[in-house]
């Protein structure tokens, strides 16, 4: 029976990212902070949860600071220097994020909101009746 041929290298393999994307999704009960590279590769990621909040503390600014914080420097080991920033949702972790990636050092290329806005789209639920 012949072997298998797969990827021999380390999973996490240490890349270089001159440049990179970084997605903030500020939910009202959550903050992720997602890093890419150009071509939408995932290099880092740091939920509020992740840094050791729970429950409702997960929804605060300072939680989402500290996971935007996290991810961005994580990133910046690999060396990213230069990144864009879309920030998504409408949760108050969104402006705290984004001083934090500003205070890190990273030069920024546009920062720029893409919370899904429907153009009158689901149905809305029926009144209640009383």
């Amino acid at each position: 029976m012949p072997k298998p041929v797969g990827r021999i290298s380390s999973r996490r393999m240490r890349r270089k990212i001159p440049k990179g994307v970084i997605h903030i999704r500020a939910s009202f009960n959550n903050t992720i902070a997602t890093v890419t590279d150009v071509r939408g590769q995932v290099v880092s990621w740091s939920p509020a949860g992740a840094c050791g909040f729970r429950g409702t503390k997960k929804s605060t600014p300072f939680a989402a600071q500290t996971a935007t914080e996290n991810a961005v420097r994580t990133s910046i080991d690999q060396g990213m220097k230069q990144a864009e920033v879309m920030i998504s949702g409408p949760g108050p972790g969104r402006d705290t994020a984004l001083r934090a990636i500003r205070r890190s050092g990273v030069v920024l290329g546009f920062v720029r909101d893409v919370t899904p806005t429907p153009h009158n789209g689901c149905r809305p639920p029926k009144k209640k009746r009383v």
